[in-house]
């Protein structure tokens, strides 16, 4: 006989009436119903929605399988790698941290727990008097920090730039140690799990695996990968999109700004009149730039012109990469770094802070670079508006994001600006992991791992050299721009068999660019790496 309940009536004292069965029976009874008519209610509000809106959508619930599949494989480990990693960075922080509580005694009288923000900050605001750095708190609050973004500006001043260096690395080598002593599964094996919904941005957000074990996997640090290894008879591929967030600048950028005429740049930048580019000259500057070979050497000759630069273009990125511009830095490597702050909307003194390269430098660079590439502060002035005004914004596949934050908070306005190319590039990595997953056979293509812009796999060694170009083209993601311009961000393919990067002494057998071959020997499936280290 089926005992009914009628569940819109229930209240605690009628609950504690029941047996333990009783309650668990409608309890999951609930969990099922009531999510049922949640989606019911949630699926007739999409089937009203743009159609853009849905496609995102449909989307997502497509390329669910391929990262539960890649959830569940996980990724060997190399015991043996992982463990002389650990070794190697406990005695790499025993080392240091002597040194570093050498110079506590000396100088100020008593060893320093480098670990405690309160014995930092007592230590660098309250002895060695430096201005407090504050950030907002987990309770809303501004107060004293002394975390890594911290530390990293109070760089500037020199006498106490050894210590504070000393600090961060210390930290970095706990951190790191922590990392790798995260616990595995009992096949040896690291899992974490993907949440497709994690982000703003549409990008994946990643952390400990549904079986309690593993960690976040997308943001570790390329020192520490050596350990994660192939499967024996395997071979890993890792594949990059080449400056996606730059190149999709550069897309979004083209179809804003096709169609504009002198009077609607004009209007947007508050003037009375424009008499720059217009078009598909003042659209696609950027993109052409991406397009036309080494993007930081162009925009390094289009922001410094004047340097004695060579006859020959081919001898562009030698000249400008070895030519040194403001400490270590070369002027290309300036234009890399300025470039990419200066699309997302940074200013030249918090630039300033983040890069170390003196004001100045960076005002003088973005004079340069706005008037190669006038779109760029256009469209920054695009968004602010938009989002002021209707704070919804679309990316280059349709994927919607609203915007709650204050439409003229300076903040708002830097996540908007970032939105639609990084979301962008986050859609082109997956929707290529997606066509090679429906294209190929499981056996053949195994996913591992997806890293924001770049995924890694694995294949078998026998018959690798005919899989990637195959692989390759099938990652491919052409979006049509205005005008009729096919846009294609290239993609760059790294074989190996651990997930480090080559080194010739350090690491042989780490992911090395693909060339049309392998032609390193693969290591015996009966020896693990360190073997051969």
């Amino acid at each position: 006989m089926v005992k009914l309940f009628d569940t819109a009536h229930l209240d605690e004292n009628l609950m504690r009436t029941l047996s333990s069965n009783e309650a668990s029976w409608i309890y999951n009874g609930l969990d099922c119903c009531v999510t049922g008519e949640i989606y019911q209610s949630l699926r007739a509000q999409l089937d009203e929605e743009d159609p853009r809106v849905q496609a995102t959508h449909d989307f997502t619930t497509r390329k669910l399988a391929p990262f539960v599949e890649m959830a569940l494989r996980g990724t060997l480990v190399d015991g043996q790698v992982l463990a002389a990693t650990v070794d190697d960075l406990w005695k790499s922080r025993r080392d240091l941290d002597a040194k570093f509580q050498r110079i506590m005694r000396e100088v100020f009288g008593g060893e320093l727990n480098w670990n405690s923000p309160t014995q930092v900050k007592q230590l660098l605001y309250s002895r060695l008097g430096l201005k407090p750095i504050k950030a907002r708190n987990a309770k809303g609050f501004y107060a004293e920090t002394v975390g890594e973004e911290a530390l990293e500006y109070l760089k500037i001043y020199l006498h106490v730039r050894p210590i504070v260096s000393m600090i961060l690395t210390l930290r970095g080598i706990a951190k790191s140690i922590g990392f790798l002593k995260t616990k595995l599964d009992d096949d040896g094996r690291i899992r974490t799990s993907y949440n497709l919904a994690g982000t703003n941005t549409g990008r994946l957000s990643s952390a400990q695996s549904e079986f309690g074990s593993g960690t976040n996997l997308q943001n570790v640090d390329r020192s520490l990968r050596g350990p994660f290894v192939s499967d024996p008879g395997m071979i890993m591929v890792n594949i990059d999109l080449e400056q996606a967030d730059a190149r999709n600048v550069g897309a979004v950028l083209h179809t804003l700004f096709y169609h504009y005429e002198a009077k609607d740049i004009a209007k947007l930048l508050g003037k009375a009149e424009w008499n720059g580019p217009v078009g598909p000259a003042f659209a696609s500057a950027y993109l052409d730039a991406c397009e036309s070979g080494d993007l930081h050497t162009t925009v390094c000759n289009m922001a410094w012109p004047n340097l004695a630069w060579p006859e020959e273009v081919s001898e562009w990125k030698a000249y400008c990469d070895g030519l040194i511009m403001f400490g270590q830095d070369s002027y290309r490597q300036i234009s890399k770094k300025l470039g990419h702050g200066t699309n997302y909307y940074g200013q030249p003194r918090t630039m300033a802070k983040h890069t170390r390269t003196p004001t100045p430098i960076i005002e003088g660079f973005q004079r340069n670079y706005f008037g190669a590439f006038p779109a760029i502060p256009s469209w920054h002035q695009w968004i602010i508006n938009e989002v002021r005004d209707q704070g919804v914004l679309y990316n280059l596949f349709g994927r919607r994001r609203h915007f709650f934050g204050r439409g003229t908070d300076a903040r708002t306005h830097r996540q908007a600006i970032a939105y639609s190319p990084q979301s962008t590039t986050g859609e082109q990595i997956d929707r290529g992991l997606y066509n090679v997953w429906t294209q190929f056979n499981t056996k053949d293509v195994q996913f591992l791992n997806q890293v924001h812009d770049s995924i890694l796999f694995q294949v078998p060694v026998n018959g690798h050299a005919e899989l990637i170009p195959k692989i390759l083209d099938v990652m491919k993601v052409t979006l049509q721009l205005e005008g009729g311009r096919d846009f294609t961000v290239p993609l760059e393919a790294k074989t190996g068999w651990n997930w480090g990067d080559f080194d010739a002494k350090k690491n042989p057998f780490g992911l090395a660019k693909w060339r049309g071959t392998e032609t390193r020997e693969r290591p015996s499936p009966r020896r693990r790496l360190k073997d051969y280290l």
